[in-house]
């Protein structure tokens, strides 16, 4: 009865709406063009929608929404819940397509993005994975803002939309994963920082107003998903079995970060069960933490036919009407797919939703347009209205792409210094390996078409006379072709080789089984440095860890440098690096684990603490027990720096309430946060630590300090976390200041078995390089 209601209610409106759009036909024939128009609420060429107050700018979000939403038949309702939304050509509503991606660059996957003569390619970042090597906040908010400046100049001319999924803020916890390359690594907290940063940078408009949206971003895949399809084992079947404790220490805090502290327009649920329920039909998940704790503003969205297969693949529903009922239920809004589309009115019929939950879901969705000034008519009269095709591509915005592979690049060997060549006694180089003179595997997945591709190749000719042997006749390298590419480095002065992966071995879709250079990678390096003539440099082009021992080990091998999927002037980049234009910063965001790690930990095991009961070594540098090919952070420089700790506090002391059981006992080892008295945390519970970085090289650079805490053995805490991480800068032979502003509640708590949040009482060391400070925590 509530519905015949609102449909008696809105019938006038409509009628009279209808009314001036058929009188606007017939004044004129031009105005045909109005039944599927271009932009929502264009006034100015179609005067009839300005009797809507849902295209009336002067009201708030919510009341135009509920306009909006009050004007809508059921079918029309069911029509904005997925990807491909509907038009209404009665309210002068054209269709919307919601899916486009902007990972690392304005990107052709998914269907709300094109590139065509006028827009040919847009500005190709660094894959996150190089990105979040730089740990440079800054830089990954700017980046967030040139990819949304492209994304806006493009949908002003039709060729994108206004809602971009992405980032991927999963956590790097296997090596082997093919979308490990798409994040930010290991850490939930630089997976947390780069999260919130980026997002910024996509969604902050210029003239400062929260309520607006420059672009909305979409933080993925909620959440425990980091395995596509390994050994029979795929994405649409995988069961996460997650502890409390993991899961809110590990993997929901980047997303924590993004709605909190980001303020995402948008999360998107994943295709996994965690602990037997689809992340997209739990409504614990999403209405209780996304809506409830986080207090999201915007939509939550379902990864491409995640509804489909909770009934399809997982048979978690006799029905696809169930499987409607049970997603919309437990919170989603947006399905990207047609699954909500074709079932939901049944859904309906059948009494498994009310209409209710789906005006609450397009409200979401509406609201998230109206924040983007879809509902404001033609962009191109709006803040970001001047922006066009010059604005995409530009000599700025390239040259941010070559300083981001720049700052990411890491070096990981440089034995008695050969780095950096030298112009004076490099005179030809032999560039040898199967990404050598890559394009395409420079960007990895989510790519956009590129400005233009730099490859090492073209990178290093810049610089001097190259030979050039490709060695493999792809990353595969079934057969190394050894003859040529030993040849060519017996000859030169100094020998590149750029070995590794692209998305033939690692992909979303694609775990990788090992971890060792593919095919007959090794034997080529190998050969190629007995036969060469001067110092040898391996680069590693990959998204994911390496096992290269063999390369560490081997003398004839100088340097090793990790440069990920360095984007479009990924090669100049190289070439900036190798001949000293930069001094290398990178430091590894992820682990490099031996072979025998993956050998006997099955990657379906998603337990992050060890297990000395069988010998499970845990995961992640802060769990993990076992040998390493290369420690989470590491990354050498031409120069060296030293840290020295000017001040930090060695007590810290909570003021309980005396009632408090802790306060009444000695027995305690922590104390929950949220036990704490109101403001103590913020008011009280922070200090400074303050130390000096001194560059003793000759070369001027960046240098990445890392703070760390190691808090006492209870509740089977971390060996080591990370607390913060500055990027400075310091001349050569000077020192800078550094301070790091600690929040005990936040910076130095721990989850405890049920997933609460608690100081540990007691002894903590801070660890900044080979600096430690003892800190203790009491009552």
């Amino acid at each position: 009865m509530a519905s015949t209601n609102r449909n008696r209610n809105r019938a006038l409106p409509i009628l009279l709406a209808t009314l001036c759009f058929i009188i606007s036909i017939a004044s004129s024939p031009h105005r045909i063009s109005a039944q599927t128009p271009m932009f929502a609420c264009d006034i100015d060429s179609n005067p009839w929608v300005a009797a809507f107050p849902f295209c009336n700018t002067s009201l708030g979000v919510q009341d135009r929404v509920s306009d909006l939403v009050r004007r809508l038949t059921l079918a029309q309702k069911i029509g904005n819940m997925v990807n491909n939304a509907s038009g209404i050509s009665t309210l002068g509503i054209p269709n919307y397509e919601w899916w486009s991606e902007a990972l690392h660059g304005v990107s052709y996957v998914g269907p709300g993005t094109h590139f065509s003569d006028l827009v040919p390619g847009a500005t190709s970042f660094p894959q996150v994975i190089l990105t979040a090597a730089s740990f440079n906040v800054t830089l990954f908010e700017a980046i967030g803002k040139v990819v949304s400046t492209e994304a806006r100049a493009m949908h002003n001319v039709g060729l994108a939309g206004l809602t971009f999924w992405s980032p991927n803020v999963n956590i790097f916890r296997d090596p082997r994963w093919g979308r490990g390359q798409e994040t930010p690594g290991e850490d939930p907290y630089l997976s947390g920082r780069y999260a919130s940063a980026y997002v910024r940078g996509l969604q902050q408009t210029d003239d400062g107003n929260r309520d607006k949206l420059k672009v909305a971003a979409c933080c993925k895949h909620y959440t425990a998903y980091d395995l596509d399809n390994w050994k029979g084992v795929d994405r649409f079947h995988f069961n996460a079995i997650v502890s409390q404790q993991d899961l809110d220490d590990t993997f929901q805090p980047p997303f924590k970060s993004c709605v909190i502290d980001g303020n995402v327009a948008s999360v998107m649920c994943s295709f996994n069960q965690v602990n037997g329920k689809p992340t997209c039909a739990d409504p614990d998940l999403l209405t209780g933490v996304i809506r409830g704790q986080w207090k999201l503003n915007g939509y939550i969205g379902a990864d491409c036919d995640s509804v489909d297969v909770i009934f399809n693949s997982q048979h978690y529903t006799k029905t696809p009407e169930e499987a409607v009922a049970v997603t919309i239920s437990a919170g989603l809004d947006l399905d990207c797919g047609f699954f909500l589309g074709q079932h939901t009115q049944k859904a309906v019929d059948a009494g498994l939703v009310d209409e209710a939950a789906i005006d609450n879901a397009i409200s979401n969705n509406f609201a998230t347009l109206m924040r983007l000034g879809f509902f404001d008519g033609d962009p191109r009269k709006q803040l970001y209205g001047k922006l066009g095709p010059s604005d995409v591509c530009t000599p700025e915005n390239r040259e941010l792409a070559r300083e981001a592979a720049r700052q990411g690049i890491v070096l990981l060997k440089n034995s008695a210094s050969p780095l950096p060549l030298n112009h004076a006694t490099i005179k030809t180089l032999a560039v040898i390996g199967p990404n050598a003179n890559s394009t395409k595997a420079m960007i990895g997945n989510y790519e956009g078409t590129p400005c233009k591709y730099v490859t090492p190749l073209q990178g290093l000719t810049e610089h001097v006379s190259t030979t050039y042997a490709p060695g493999c006749a792809n990353v595969a390298c079934s057969t190394a072709q050894l003859d040529d590419a030993k040849k060519i480095a017996a000859l030169a002065d100094a020998t590149v080789l750029v070995m590794g992966a692209d998305l033939s071995i690692e992909a979303e879709g694609l775990d990788r089984v090992d971890l060792l250079l593919p095919g007959q990678q090794q034997l080529l390096v190998s050969e190629v440095a007995r036969a060469s003539k001067g110092p040898v440099i391996l680069v590693i082009m990959s998204g994911g860890a390496m096992d290269i021992q063999f390369a560490k080990n081997d003398d004839r091998i100088t340097s090793i440098l990790w440069v990920g999927y360095p984007g479009e002037a990924g090669g100049a980049a190289l070439a900036d690096v190798l001949f000293g234009d930069y001094n290398p910063s990178g430091r590894l965001p992820m682990t490099w684990y031996p072979q025998s790690y993956v050998d006997k930990v099955p990657m379906t095991n998603m337990n992050m603490r060890p297990d000395p009961s069988n010998g499970y070594p845990g995961r992640t540098y802060r769990f993990y027990t076992g040998e390493t090919v290369y420690p989470f952070g590491y990354g050498l420089s031409y120069s060296s720096y030293f840290h020295r700790l000017v001040r930090a506090p060695q007590r810290v002391s909570l003021h309980l309430e005396m009632s408090h059981a802790c306060a009444l006992s000695n027995k305690c080892n922590s104390v929950s946060v949220d036990a704490l008295p109101e403001d103590t945390c913020r008011r009280d519970l922070s200090f400074d630590v303050h130390l000096r970085v001194r560059n003793s090289g000759t070369l001027s650079g960046s240098h990445t300090v890392f703070l760390y805490s190691s808090p006492p053995s209870v509740h089977r805490s971390p060996k080591k976390h990370l607390v913060g991480f500055r990027k400075v800068f310091v001349v050569a032979g000077d020192e800078s200041p550094v301070k790091f502003r600690v929040d005990v509640c936040t910076d130095l708590s721990l989850v405890d078995e049920a997933g609460v949040r608690k100081i540990a009482l007691g002894h903590h060391v801070l660890h900044i390089g080979d600096l430690k400070h003892s800190l203790s925590i009491v009552i």
